[in-house]
């Protein structure tokens, strides 16, 4: 069988009409190279059993899968990219494949696509990724799922066999196509579409499918839109905050890169901090630090506010501004939930939690150049003061700077102690992926086509996803 009995297909975009998507068909690539399957995401939705064969005709050529959408819909949507509004855009490189059910929670799931050809809505690009492109984004999903960050799943990345000219690497550079399994792709832009054009009826009928699909809790609503504002915010909130435990800059928070599910996906020019910097950015065309780590909030924030200003046309103002308003006591209550998670430690009352993470905060940036971020939360895991002091950065630690954080460290208890018994816990470092190693992955890739770095890199994130526990 080329699908297993726990493949539950259940196609619900094209429900939405025309005025929502475009039909499109794949590019037909002249090579279709499997790179990267992702069988623990497969299994989720029972495409675990397909041969490799099989995997490429849908993953690399989009045979439909039994039962789906037997066309792939290019999406619809306009966004804010960087503050400036752009009508013109639109899924330009990617369409949406397939849906399904997960196995075990029965919540709805979407297989895209990026770099599968040109759509109506390409503009002057090509439509394709280039394969160090794909690389990154299957190392950045699977360190942030480590991590417990909300992410979509790399699902499959395969080698194209196109020459791409870019702009920004060395050209001409090999291409691929990714696949991504997420929760939704419904954008804040897709409704900022609707919008823009003043057309509140089809607001509503993006608002009723997004309930009717993500949150049937809402279903009897008095104002539902409203109610799915307050959803989306608590949600983003909690995305926001993970971002920042992580020492994660998405680097492109623009607001067609922001869905209505709370999971972030469609990472360009991201990076892990490598110690704290709230001024650290992640693309290099982001010259004002709009986009810097911290101002991520900031940024989610305005993006919920365009998104409320959608609703207006729907909703009562009243009522979307007191969602809106949710959004700063969520972010901070979230924060200190995910930054309690990253060290492994059991909450105690809401006061004392923000101010523990807050002296953490400070701590790390008290530890200067030598302390980098991921390393920081891999030494006081459990909240162990003496396994910290014993480590290599022991010296840090016992500095003046981080005697608050140690006091305040008495009074918690840890969470879930017996995963500090993991063998990942006896190394010196833990797992990072810093700029300079996703590049020298990359190159021996480039230079002799040698995929053991990639290969060893996400077995290596793996047992750090398994000893953490988070994701």
């Amino acid at each position: 069988m080329p699908v297993s009995s726990t493949y539950h297909p259940e196609p619900h975009l094209q429900d939405l009409g025309p005025d929502f998507a475009d039909p499109v068909a794949a590019a037909d690539f002249p090579m279709a190279l499997l790179r990267f399957r992702n069988d623990r995401a497969a299994a989720s939705v029972g495409l675990d059993t397909l041969t490799d064969d099989e995997w490429i005709a849908h993953f690399g050529r989009f045979q439909p899968l039994p039962g789906n959408l037997q066309t792939p819909l290019a999406m619809r949507y306009h966004g804010h990219q960087f503050r400036v509004y752009n009508p013109d855009l639109g899924d330009g490189r990617g369409f949406s494949f397939a849906q399904m059910r997960e196995v075990g929670t029965g919540r709805l799931l979407e297989l895209g696509t990026k770099g599968s050809g040109q759509t109506p809505w390409s503009r002057q690009g090509d439509g394709r990724l280039t394969l160090k492109g794909g690389v990154r984004e299957v190392l950045a999903t699977a360190m942030l799922e480590a991590l417990g960050v909300p992410t979509s799943k790399s699902f499959s990345l395969v080698e194209t066999g196109e020459p791409l000219m870019r702009g920004d690497e060395p050209s001409p550079t090999r291409s691929s196509v990714l696949v991504r399994l997420s929760h939704s792709h419904v954008r804040f832009g897709s409704f900022q579409r609707h919008a823009f054009h003043q057309k509140p009826e089809r607001i509503g009928a993006l608002v009723d499918h997004v309930i009717a699909l993500y949150y049937p809790e809402l279903g009897n609503a008095p104002d539902r839109a409203a109610a799915l504002l307050t959803a989306v915010v608590g949600r983003t909130a909690s995305l926001t905050a993970s971002w920042m435990a992580a020492g994660f800059v998405h680097g492109v928070l623009n607001t067609d890169n922001m869905n209505i599910t709370g999971e972030s996906f469609d990472y360009g020019p991201y990076r892990f901090l490598p110690r704290n910097d709230p001024n650290f950015t992640a693309a290099y065309f982001d010259s004002a630090g709009l986009y810097a780590f911290g101002r991520q909030p900031e940024a989610v924030f305005w993006n919920l506010q365009q998104l409320a200003g959608c609703l207006s046309l729907v909703s009562a103002q009243e009522l979307l501004v007191e969602a809106l308003n949710g959004f700063g006591p969520a972010y901070r209550a979230a924060l200190a939930q995910a930054m309690l998670a990253r060290l492994a430690l059991k909450g105690r009352s809401p006061d004392e939690d923000v101010v523990l993470v807050n002296s953490a905060f400070r701590a790390i940036s008290v530890g200067g150049e030598r302390l980098r971020w991921e390393p920081f939360f891999f030494d006081w895991f459990g909240g162990d003061e003496a396994r910290a002091l014993a480590g290599p950065r022991g010296d840090i630690y016992a500095d003046e700077g981080f005697a608050e954080f140690r006091e305040l460290l008495k009074a918690y208890e840890p969470d879930r102690p017996q995963r500090l018994d993991a063998a990942y816990f006896a190394r010196p470092e833990p797992e990072e992926l810093l700029y300079d190693e996703i590049e020298a992955i990359w190159a021996a890739i480039d230079a002799r086509d040698d995929w053991a770095p990639f290969r060893d890199k996400l077995a290596a994130l793996e047992v750090a996803r398994q000893a953490y526990g988070l994701g």
